[in-house]
């Protein structure tokens, strides 16, 4: 018979780095969320900002908030309970919540990576390549969200098949699939495996393509001007840089066997705590059309401001 709950163990549990803990985890929450919702606010109230690779931006920024909060305020209330139980079916939502949102993320950075090939590889065909309509609709409200949704779906399904007879303590401060997988009573070589295969092996092509892409981008910027060059290496590197930050984590935790390793824990606060908070920071100091729309809608805010004294 399943467990009816887990424990979550955590990053640790001395008294005195779980204070540490919350107070740098409650700052981070913060950032990001404030972060990436005003990159969101920022692109929709520009004037400037209006091509599809800024929709793209907002829609990265949205991901990155959702992600967050789906996983960080478990780890605040979990740093000043006693009690770190997680009920079965809030362990699950979690649990899809994570693998939906990293595969649309996924699927997002690929369209975001064809998006900048398009402009610098065939600039003259962006408008009739990338119409914004079609873009936003076909593109990333149907392939990313249903990408997202098969990919949590598939993963959901390995796991109901699961049971949990006992320890249910997980060795980790979220619903991890690997994790799962070490307490459950059943054989899971197997199934490790396929998951490895699956979800490893496909961060591992996607990767290597975007690599390509980047290659092929790069190649193209011998014959640009130096204004041109400067333009789209900070554009591309901004998103190179993100991509980097994301997947090299997810390959790391995914494309080996169901084996735990010290730096386990590690790695996922890096790619599912600091990731999401840096994404915006990247995305604003690598990029001249970002920050000037910032700069404007501040100054536009002050002026608002000054008129209603």
């Amino acid at each position: 018979m399943n467990v009816a709950e887990f424990i979550l163990m955590g990053l640790t549990q001395n008294p005195q780095m779980q204070r540490v803990l919350f107070w740098g985890l409650l700052i981070t929450y913060i950032v990001t969320v404030t972060g990436n919702l005003f990159i969101v606010v920022n692109i929709i109230c520009s004037q400037t900002l209006d091509s599809p690779i800024y929709f793209f931006l907002a829609f990265l920024s949205f991901i990155d908030a959702w992600y967050s909060s789906s996983i960080i305020p478990k780890m605040l209330a979990d740093l000043l309970s006693e009690s770190k139980s997680i009920s079965f079916s809030a362990c699950m939502i979690q649990f899809f919540n994570e693998h939906f949102l990293g595969a649309t993320e996924i699927v997002l950075l690929v369209v975001m990576a064809f998006d900048h090939y398009v402009a610098i590889y065939r600039p003259l065909n962006y408008v009739t390549i990338m119409d914004h309509h079609t873009c936003c609709l076909l593109l990333l409200m149907v392939v990313a969200w249903i990408g997202g949704i098969l990919h949590a779906t598939v993963q959901m399904l390995f796991t109901v098949d699961l049971t949990f007879c006992g320890p249910n303590i997980i060795n980790h401060f979220m619903c991890d699939f690997f994790s799962l997988l070490e307490i459950a009573c059943s054989n899971t070589y197997r199934l490790g495996m396929v998951v490895a295969t699956n979800s490893g092996g496909m961060c591992l092509l996607i990767f290597f393509l975007l690599l390509v892409s980047y290659t092929v981008i790069l190649s193209s910027l011998k014959s640009r001007g130096s204004e041109g060059r400067r333009k789209a290496l900070s554009t591309c590197g901004a998103h190179f840089a993100v991509v980097v930050l994301y997947f090299i984590p997810c390959i790391f935790t995914y494309t080996r066997p169901v084996i735990s390793y010290p730096e386990d824990k590690l790695v996922s606060v890096f790619f599912a705590i600091l990731t999401p908070m840096l994404n915006p920071i990247i995305y604003t100091v690598r990029n001249k059309e970002v920050k000037n729309a910032v700069r404007s809608l501040l100054k536009r805010r002050n002026i608002d401001r000054k008129k209603r004294l």
